[in-house]
Parts: C-alpha cells; structure tokens; sequence
C-alpha cells in the first residue's frame, strides 16, 4: 500500500481540524489512499466456517452432522459473524494533557481512535468506547449504530485525574460478553508486571488486544537545560531539578522501562505499539489494519 500524503497524517496539521468526523474520514480516506478493500466476507446468511462451541452460544447453531462424525460440538458461523466488536480505551489521566509540541498525547490519542473506529466502522465493525482514569468515565456500548456517538463523546472528553490503567482494564473485561478487539490508547505509566497481568485476563476472555503507547518527545528525550521545578501532572508534586545532572539517568530509566512493557505485554498475548507523538498517524493506523486483518483470517 503507498505511502498516504503527510498532510491526511501530521498530527500537527490535523489539529486545526475541530470536527472529530472530518478529521476521521480524511484520515482514512488519505490513509487508504484509493485502496479501500473491504474486509467483510458477504452476506450474513452465507456460510462461512465452523468453530468450537463456546458457554453461550446459541445451541441451535450447532451442527449436529458435524457432531455426529466427531463427537465434538462445533457451531455454525455465518458472514457477519467474522466482523468485529472493537472497544476503543482512552487513557483520560491528567499526565496524557502533557504536549511539548503543537498535540497533546490526549489529542493525538483522540484523532487516532477517532480515525481507527471510522475505518472500523466502514468495514462492517461494531464499534465502542470506554474513557477511564482510576474508573470507566465514559462508555459508549459497541455497535454498528454508535459511531457518531463514540466521536461526540471523545470531543467533549478531557484528561484530568490521577490513572490506574490496571484498574481501568479490569473493568474493561466485563464491557462485553463477545470476545472482540480491545484498543488501548495510554501513556502506559503503570508497573508493567501489573500491566502485563491485566492484559493477560483480558486475553483470556477471548479478547484480542492492542495497546498503542503514546510518547511525547521530551518525554522520551528529556531535552530541558535550565534548572526548574517539575511537577507531577497527576500528584501535583514538585521537584526542583538540574536536567543535566539527571538526563543520563532518565534516558536509561525510560529505556529500561519500555523494554519491560514489550516484554510483559507481549509475553501476555497483546500487540504493543509505541507511537510517538509528533509522528504521522501511519505507524498506529499499519498496526491496526494488520491486525484487524489477521483476525477476520483466523475468525
């Protein structure tokens, strides 16, 4: 697929665009780039494949024939069933309000799942939304009918609060019954042993998982030279600091810190993307796509 032009991708250009709908179909449009290929098999009443009966499934798709010669409960499943719930998670903590550039991480988060869930939406997707902070905030059921309603809602969201992203991802597991896709957007501050072992439960509800880290470039460069007093977004705790004295020490700190995360996220059956936040949108929208991809394969 060619690359898109910057400018449906620059996330410093897409902020002079107020409308979260405008802003998503020219995403997806530029991002598509004249390829748009749906993802959907056909109509609900073909048949597409058998899969393993699972607690709760509706008993009268089983196929008994199948049954017969196997002697395993095997469910019919038709077209419209390959196409996904996807639930969307945005991190509205007060450390995601931080931006060194023209985006905060909490807007770019913003125009990326707005984007994310008008491509899903378009491939035939029941789409959701859930903010949180300590707790849900705000949660917009999946459904093929709540796409303007996820983009109201994401419009007037805001970033304050102290997080507890493990918190929030239990939560999370009990939104839906129906495995689908889980997209957590999040500046991923959290022990990532704990992390790993929220993600973890939520894999095992059947839930595939993508966690997509935002990361602003002074987070990740640490490029103060004066001597200033921090403050913690969250705490509100101040500390008055030598940059130069601690930048060596912080750049290993963050370095050793993302290591964990891919290894306990990863290791607990997620896809771990790390986008940083002056960047176009493309590394994010490739990620998702891939796996979207991947899963009507294996569905």
């Amino acid at each position: 697929m060619p690359a898109a032009p910057a400018s449906f991708l620059d996330p410093a250009l897409l902020a002079k665009i107020s409308d979260l709908a405008l802003l998503a179909r020219t995403v997806v449009d530029g991002f598509m780039h004249g390829q748009h290929r749906s993802m959907r098999k056909g109509s609900s009443m073909d048949f597409a494949q058998h899969r393993s009966y699972q607690p709760g499934d509706d008993l009268r798709r089983i196929d008994w024939r199948v049954f017969g010669r196997t002697d395993r409960f095997y469910v019919k499943e038709y077209e419209a069933d390959t196409n996904a719930s996807v639930i969307f998670a945005l991190d509205s903590s007060a450390s995601m309000d931080f931006g060194s550039g023209p985006v905060t991480k909490y807007d770019y988060g913003r125009f990326l799942i707005a984007s994310l869930a008008w491509l899903s939406q378009h491939q035939g997707d029941r789409v959701g939304l859930a903010t949180f902070v300590g707790d849900l905030v705000d949660v917009v059921p999946a459904s093929t009918r709540h796409l303007q309603l996820l983009l109201h809602t994401l419009g007037r969201s805001r970033a304050t609060g102290v997080g507890n992203l493990t918190n929030a991802i239990d939560k999370l597991t009990h939104l839906t019954s129906r495995p689908g896709i889980a997209v957590l957007v999040t500046d991923c501050y959290e022990s990532p042993e704990a992390l790993g072992k929220a993600v973890a439960s939520l894999r095992m509800r059947g839930h595939d998982v993508i966690i997509f880290h935002l990361i602003d470039s002074a987070e990740r460069d640490f490029p103060f030279t004066a001597a200033t007093t921090f403050e913690d977004a969250e705490s509100g705790a101040r500390l008055p600091l030598r940059p130069e004295d601690l930048r060596a020490k912080y750049k290993a700190l963050v370095e050793a810190h993302h290591a964990a995360l891919t290894t306990k996220l990863i290791g607990a059956g997620a896809d771990y993307v790390r986008v940083e936040t002056d960047k176009p949108l493309d590394v994010a929208l490739h990620a998702y796509l891939d796996r979207r991809l991947a899963r009507s394969r294996v569905r």
